[in-house]
């Protein structure tokens, strides 16, 4: 099975919606999910920067998305505890983030002072953990410990061929992504949102490996990618970055 999770294009944040810069980048992916075959479902953020960016793909497809409340930004404020910054639950400074072991640890995040400071912050993360292996769980892959059950095939061992072939697409964000893969993969959020960047528009690409007929684990194969971009002739975003985006 493969999950391809792909973030809005650039943000007009005020009004939820798309920059004209963000529906350039938004046709130009269109194009790319176009050619993509065999796309089992479409899912969106009900947020209107995701749905926008969707709308291309899916018109140019004639497809329609299934949104999911829990897809939507994980916008659960914090006050930033070196720069008082009011807002979302990372951008934290290196300093500040960097000398706490438990941002390092897949559960001890959620320990962390600046973490339980918003009430609704942890719950809501439960909210989109549950949402996530619920929407698996629908196409045969029950969350077991930090890994997937799947149903028995005929052999002990699977190759490439033996693997589910569902492929679904999601329409999101940069936090919200991150949140899901610390969750498929095991790993603090704090690590994900600090260490790589989502360009609006990118493509991140999971996949299961199924090595044994029963069992499953997603392994990131693509993350962050903006080829369509750059064949297209349109600049990469910076929005959501704090330096030059690497153009090449």
């Amino acid at each position: 099975m493969r999950i391809i999770f792909i973030r809005h294009g650039d943000p007009d944040y005020q009004n939820d919606a798309l920059t004209e810069k963000g529906i350039r980048e938004a046709k130009l992916l269109s194009e790319r999910v176009a050619k993509w075959d065999n796309i089992t479902q479409f899912y969106c953020s009900p947020l209107g920067r995701a749905q926008q960016t969707a709308s291309y793909s899916l018109e140019k497809m004639g497809r329609e998305a299934i949104t999911y409340e829990w897809l939507k930004e994980f916008s659960y404020f914090i006050d930033d505890p070196v720069t008082g910054r009011h807002g979302v639950p990372w951008d934290f400074m290196p300093e500040y983030w960097t000398k706490i072991p438990q941002m390092y640890e897949k559960d001890g995040w959620k320990e962390t002072a600046v973490y339980r400071s918003n009430p609704e912050l942890l719950p809501a993360y439960e909210e989109v953990c549950e949402g996530l292996d619920n929407l698996l769980a629908s196409y045969g892959y029950k969350r077991h410990n930090n890994y997937y059950l799947t149903k028995p095939k005929e052999t002990d061992t699977c190759d490439i061929t033996g693997n589910n072939q569902d492929t679904i697409v999601i329409f999101c964000h940069l936090g919200i992504t991150c949140m899901m893969m610390s969750h498929l993969l095991g790993i603090s959020p704090a690590l994900l949102l600090h260490g790589f960047y989502l360009a609006p528009t990118s493509v991140t690409v999971l996949a299961s490996e199924e090595r044994r007929n029963d069992s499953a684990y997603f392994r990131v194969q693509v993350m962050g990618d903006t080829a369509h971009l750059t064949q297209g002739g349109e600049p990469i975003s910076a929005a959501g970055y704090f330096t030059d985006v690497f153009q090449g």
